[in-house]
């Protein structure tokens, strides 16, 4: 008898499509999500927070009274021009906007940079977009002797580099990574689609920005 039963019940189950216990567990409140979860995959780790106060940065001492006397980086960052890499400004957009004016001398206020107007474009192999290196916009903020010639030999082809070799803090790896976005942001760089690749390469790539 038990057997039949439990027969008549699986039956219904089949014909139904549901379970007194499914149809209870659906008619329960769904759970809400976790703060920062990923909608495609809950495993993946949520981004972390970029530019945390002083005290929260693991570079400053919190207890120290002066680190709280610190403006908070999303305090400061928040007039300029944003940016989906590094810290999420876009430095030479506010240079060129004017919410930032980098003095270029300390002895003369007045001084202005002689940025040259040169791009270089480092082809790269297989189907990645070329490098293109803007003389302008660096010159902006560098002098030219901070690059040439102890990082960079003004001469083509005399400056063979390598991702390995920009992880390891040289060539562009002296400042990016440290003082200015990451090397992870391919596209900032690699911003050149090759020749065939489609408007849709270059959308991807910011080509022509």
């Amino acid at each position: 008898m038990t057997k039949i039963f439990a027969l008549a019940a699986l039956i219904a189950v089949v014909l139904t499509g549901t379970s007194p216990e499914v149809r209870a567990q659906a008619s329960a409140p769904a759970a809400q999500p976790v703060a920062g979860a990923n909608s495609f995959n809950r495993l993946f780790r949520p981004p972390p927070r970029g530019n945390l106060p002083p005290a929260e940065d693991g570079i400053h001492d919190p207890s120290s009274p002066g680190t709280r006397e610190l403006q908070a980086p999303l305090e400061a960052f928040g007039p300029l021009q944003k940016s989906g890499t590094g810290n999420r400004v876009d430095w030479a957009a506010s240079l060129q906007t004017g919410k930032i004016a980098p003095r270029w001398d300390i002895a003369k206020p007045d001084a202005k940079p002689e940025a040259l107007d040169l791009n270089i474009v480092r082809e790269v192999k297989g189907s990645t977009p070329d490098v293109v290196f803007s003389h302008a916009r660096h010159g902006q903020i560098l002098d030219c002797a901070n690059c040439h010639p102890t990082i960079f030999e003004a001469k083509k082809g005399a400056n063979p580099m390598s991702m390995a070799s920009l992880a390891l803090g040289q060539s562009c790896g002296v400042c990016h990574g440290r003082v200015a976005f990451p090397n992870a942001e391919c596209r900032a760089c690699h911003s050149k689609p090759k020749a065939g690749a489609g408007p849709a390469a270059a959308a991807k790539t910011g080509a022509g920005k």
